[in-house]
């Protein structure tokens, strides 16, 4: 009764090609994005801001990169940090070799830094698969923390390969506070998932989805798999290394290569795993379940063992953590393999004919 779409008729090929074309999306859409631009601003504490809302929405980013490789052309990839920390330093290293350079030009150039380093890496992918391409983009981490640390130039001769920028500005406007930096990244979050959305829906999207599901099958009819998974490659490492020179520029302000270590390519991959692989709607889910579970947990497990008489220390709540969070993967890709996006689609299904039985 809420969620149908009866009565709705399209006349025009290009009506029917919307990304919503059902109004109830395009309105759902349209009030969460005015709650996310206007509502939060008015409720949200500084400490929401930096512990989940800026995170959320940069990690979100990477998801989305990290799910075009994964998730829609089949390449596993456990180079994810790397390329972040790729797109950080160069974003770095044209923000302070070139004075005036601009802060959105600066995140562009260390993204096509990312690029590069990310088709390079790419390579293997036109001749291994599976564990053996995961092994392969593994070798980028160790790459990349060798080069940051032992190559002074890309840390503008720092000896201990931290870095730090200040004074981000935006078109004029100062991007100092909490607020300003959550609205930055939410800007640039809601551009690159509707570039994304548009890309997957596109010809070299049914391309990567093709070589995922076949690749033999794929270079029968036509489609060349070297540009196929390299195109993946390029755009997924764009896209994680933007989110890479945000992570570093707006929510750390310094860093060092240990902030882009192997641990971040894990949580990317199960984000995109938890979420569900081949969604754009799953990279913000995945995003959202591995940011915010680690808060909550730690705020509701010392309330838990206060109300049983109990005095839990800060190690025990870590390695809890880690328990709870390791079993909870382990029974998401049991019970449902498909992801959170998996279980959003059964419920609007559901929706469309509620109240009937189904």
């Amino acid at each position: 009764m809420f969620y149908r779409e009866n009565g709705q008729f399209k006349t025009t090929y290009k009506a029917d090609q919307q990304i919503f074309p059902i109004d109830q999306d395009r309105i759902a859409i349209f009030l969460l994005l005015a709650f996310a631009f206007l509502a939060v601003p008015m409720l949200a504490t500084d400490y929401f801001y930096r512990a989940i809302l800026i995170p959320l929405a940069i990690m979100s980013m990477a998801a989305l990169g990290v799910n075009i490789l994964v998730g829609y052309c089949g390449q596993i990839s456990l180079g994810s940090g790397a390329f972040m920390a790729v797109g950080a330093y160069g974003a770095f290293n044209f923000f302070v070799r070139f004075p005036g350079m601009p802060l959105i030009p600066a995140l562009i150039l260390g993204g096509l830094c990312a690029t590069f380093f990310g088709i390079l890496f790419g390579l293997p992918s036109l001749r291994v698969k599976g564990l053996y391409l995961a092994v392969a983009t593994l070798a980028a981490q160790f790459f990349s923390d060798w080069m940051f640390l032992r190559i002074k130039w890309f840390t503008n001769n720092s000896d201990s390969g931290s870095v730090s920028v200040g004074n981000l500005q935006v078109f004029g406007l100062p991007i100092d506070s909490a607020m300003s930096k959550y609205l930055f990244c939410l800007t640039l979050l809601v551009v690159v998932a509707l570039l994304a959305k548009n890309l997957v829906r596109s010809a070299i999207g049914r391309e990567w989805m093709a070589i995922r599901d076949m690749d033999v099958a794929a270079a029968v009819i036509g489609i060349r798999p070297m540009y196929a998974k390299l195109s993946a490659f390029a755009v997924s490492s764009f896209i994680v290394g933007m989110a890479g020179a945000l992570w570093a520029f707006v929510h750390l302000g310094s860093w060092e290569p240990a902030a882009f270590s192997v641990e971040i390519s894990f949580r990317l991959l199960f984000m995109v795993i938890i979420g569900g692989m081949g969604s754009i709607m799953g990279a913000f889910f995945g995003a959202a379940f591995i940011v915010v579970l680690p808060i909550f947990l730690n705020q509701f497990l010392p309330a838990l063992a206060s109300l049983a008489g109990m005095d839990i220390s800060t190690a025990t709540v870590s390695h809890a953590e880690l328990m709870i969070f390791g079993t909870l993967i382990v029974w998401f890709l049991i019970v449902e393999p498909h992801g959170l996006a998996k279980l959003w689609s059964i419920g609007k299904q559901k929706m469309r004919l509620w109240p009937f039985p189904h």
